[in-house]
C-alpha cells in the first residue's frame, strides 16, 4: 500500500487482521471537528485489527499508511480457522493487545520523534544540497543519518527502504521542486517534509505539494524552513504559513539556528516557559543567562505577563547585554505605570506600557516572524478560557498578557476582552508540553506565602492619616490586592501543572515586591544565583534527548 493512504476507518466493521512485513503505520483516533489525531504507530512485525476480531466490536481507531508499506492480510474467516486449529495462539495476540492498551493510554512525554525527512525546495533559488549536507551532519550528532537523492534510490523497492531505515537512525530524502515520481515518493515514505524556502522570496504555493496521482489523501506532517541571509530579519512568515500548513516556521542563517531546527524537529528542543509575577519577573533573566552559561540550549519560548516579556526578549535574539539593556530602559528608567485615569475600567490607562513595548519590540513585529518560536498566554475574559498567541501583533499580545485586571486596561479585540494570562495559567507549561517538541524547563517566580496582613489590619485608617500619606504598616494597597487577586487561581494551577516540568526553577524572591521596579537588578542576581547552584547540584538536570 502506497504511504499516506487509508486502511482501515475508525467505526469499521472488522474485516480481517494484517501484518506489517515492511513500512510503518499510524493509528489514528478521531478528534472535534473530523480532525486525526495521531495515537500509536504499528512498524514490521506487528499487527493491526486484531483487538476488534477478538471483541467482534468495530475498528477503534483510523490506520493510514505513514510509508509504502507490505502487508499480510488474514481475513476473518482465517483468523477463525487459525484459532480453532490453534487455540494456544490466542494467547501471545492477547498479551500484545493489552501492552498496546497499555502504551495507548500512556501518553509519550515528547510525542514528535520522525527519523525521515523530506527536503523539499521552493524554487531553483534554494540551495538544496547545501542544505542537504548540512542538515544531514547536525542529524549526524544524534544518531547515524544517510542521504537518499533519485539517482540512488528511485528504483528501489519497499523492503530496500525498510532495510535502510532499520540499520540508520535518521534517513534525509532530498526530493525534487516539481511533483516528479521520486518527489511523491519521498512524500510517502517520510514521517516529515520539510520545506525549504529563502526569506528574501514572495510567498507562493509550493509546487511539489500538488496532490499525489497515486491516491494518498494526505501526506506527512510538514516544517516550514525559510534561509535568511547574514543580517537579513526574518519576515513574510504568516504567507509561507498559510501556503505551506506547516506545524512550525524554523528561521535558519547560523550554523547554531540548524542545530536548533534539529533539535526541534527530532524532539530534542528545550522550551523554556517563564511565569508572570510583575518585578519579581526579572529574575527570568538571571536564569536564562545561568542557563546559557551552562550549556543548556533554550530552543523554544513561552510565557505569561512579564514572563512573556522576558521570553519574548530572548526569543527576539537578543542577548544576555540587550535583554538586561532594553529591560531596564522600559520598566527601571521610566515608570511604565504613569497613566492615571479614572478607575471605571483599571486604574491605569496602560498607553504607556503599549508605547513601551511598541518601542522595544517594533510596531508591527509579528510573533512568527522573531528567529525563534515563541507563545504568550492571555485570559479570554469573554470566553472564560486561557488563550495562546503564537501568531499577530507581538506588542499587542505582550500588552494584553501584562494587563492585570483593574490595573491596566485590558486589550479589546474583535469584542473579546483579553488580560493577563496569570488569571488563568501563569506557568503554560502545559502549552509547551503539547508541542512535544521535548524537554520542557518551567520559571516559577510568583508563589510564595509573603502577601500577609498584620493581625489588626482590618481596622480602618483614618481619612487624615490617608490624605497625609500615612498608612498602617502591613496592610497591603489597593494596587497589591488587585495584582495578588488577578493571579491567585495560578497556585493551583501551578500544583498540576509543574510536574509536567523536566526541571521547575523557584528562585527565593520573597524579599522583593511585585510591584518594585527598582529591584531590577537584585531580582536578576536572584535568578541567576540559584539557577547556577540548581544546576551544580543537579550534573545532569535535563534528560538525555535535552542534549
Amino acid at each position: 500500500m502506497p504511504g499516506g493512504t487509508t486502511l482501515c476507518r475508525q467505526g469499521d466493521p472488522p474485516d480481517a487482521l494484517y501484518i506489517v512485513v515492511s513500512g510503518a503505520l499510524g493509528a489514528f483516533r478521531e478528534a472535534e471537528h473530523g480532525r486525526l489525531t495521531r495515537i500509536g504507530e504499528i512498524g514490521a512485525g506487528e499487527t493491526v485489527g486484531e483487538m476488534a476480531l477478538l471483541t467482534g466490536g468495530t475498528r477503534t481507531a483510523t490506520v493510514k499508511c505513514l510509508r509504502d508499506s507490505e502487508l499480510i492480510r488474514l481475513s476473518r474467516a482465517g483468523f477463525e480457522a487459525l484459532i480453532e486449529r490453534h487455540p494456544r495462539a490466542v494467547m501471545p495476540i492477547a498479551c500484545f493487545v493489552t501492552e498496546r492498551l497499555a502504551r495507548a493510554h500512556t501518553r509519550p512525554r515528547y510525542a514528535l520523534r520522525p527519523k525521515t525527512f523530506a527536503l523539499v525546495p521552493h524554487d531553483a533559488g534554494v540551495p538544496l544540497m547545501d542544505v542537504a549536507k548540512a542538515f544531514a551532519e547536525a542529524l549526524r550528532h544524534h544518531g547515524a543519518t544517510e542521504i537518499l537523492l533519485a539517482e540512488n534510490a528511485a528504483s528501489r523497492t519497499p523492503d530496500w527502504f525498510h532495510r535502510l531505515e532499520c540499520a540508520c537512525d535518521y534517513l534525509v530524502y532530498v526530493a525534487d521542486q516539481q511533483p516528479t515520481a521520486w518527489t511523491r515518493l519521498c512524500l510517502r515514505q517520510v514521517d516529515c517534509a520539510v520545506l525549504v524556502a529563502r526569506t528574501s522570496a514572495m510567498a507562493s504555493a509550493w509546487p511539489a505539494l500538488a496532490p499525489d496521482p497515486t491516491g494518498a489523501s494526505e501526506g506527512p506532517r510538514r516544517e516550514l524552513v525559510l534561509l535568511r541571509q547574514a543580517g537579513e530579519r526574518p519576515s513574510g512568515t504568516a504567507g509561507w504559513l498559510a501556503e505551506t500548513g506547516a506545524a512550525l516556521a524554523h528561521h535558519v542563517e547560523t550554523p547554531a539556528d540548524l542545530a536548533r531546527m534539529v533539535r526541534a524537529l527530532t524532539g530534542r528542543a528545550v522550551g523554556l516557559v517563564l511565569s508572570g509575577g510583575g518585578a519579581r519577573g526579572f529574575a527570568h533573566i538571571g536564569v536564562a543567562r545561568a542557563l546559557r552559561q551552562s550549556g543548556i540550549p533554550i530552543d523554544l519560548l513561552g510565557g505569561t505577563s512579564m514572563g512573556a516579556v522576558v521570553a519574548a526578549s530572548i526569543a527576539s535574539g537578543w542577548d544576555d547585554y540587550e535583554v538586561v539593556a532594553r529591560n531596564r530602559r522600559c520598566f527601571v528608567d521610566t515608570n511604565p505605570l504613569a497613566d492615571v485615569t479614572i478607575p471605571i475600567v483599571s486604574l491605569f490607562k496602560g498607553a504607556k506600557v503599549s508605547a513601551l513595548l511598541r518601542r522595544e519590540f517594533g510596531e508591527t513585529t509579528l510573533i512568527e516572524d522573531l528567529p525563534q518560536p515563541f507563545f504568550c498566554v492571555t485570559a479570554n475574559l469573554t470566553r472564560g478560557r486561557s488563550d495562546v498567541h503564537d501568531r499577530g501583533p507581538l506588542a499587542r499580545w505582550l500588552r494584553a498578557s501584562v494587563a492585570i485586571p483593574g490595573i491596566i486596561r485590558p486589550v479589546f479585540d474583535h469584542g473579546e476582552v483579553n488580560v493577563d494570562g496569570g488569571v488563568i495559567n501563569n506557568l503554560p507549561v502545559d502549552v509547551m508540553r503539547g508541542l512535544g517538541r521535548g524537554p520542557v524547563i518551567g520559571v516559577d517566580v510568583s508563589t510564595d506565602d509573603t502577601f500577609t496582613a498584620a493581625s489588626d489590619a482590618e481596622a480602618e485608617i483614618p481619612l487624615w492619616q490617608r490624605v497625609l500619606g500615612r498608612r498602617r504598616r502591613g496592610v497591603p494597597n489597593i494596587m497589591q490586592i488587585l495584582w495578588r487577586a488577578g493571579t491567585v487561581n495560578s497556585g493551583a494551577a501551578l500544583r498540576a501543572v509543574s510536574e509536567q516540568t523536566d526541571l521547575l526553577i523557584q528562585p527565593p524572591l520573597e524579599s522583593i515586591d511585585m510591584l518594585d521596579w527598582k529591584a531590577f537588578d537584585r531580582a536578576i542576581e536572584a535568578g541567576y544565583a540559584h539557577t547556577m547552584r540548581l544546576l551544580e547540584r543537579t550534573p545532569r538536570p535535563l534528560p538525555e534527548s535535552g542534549g
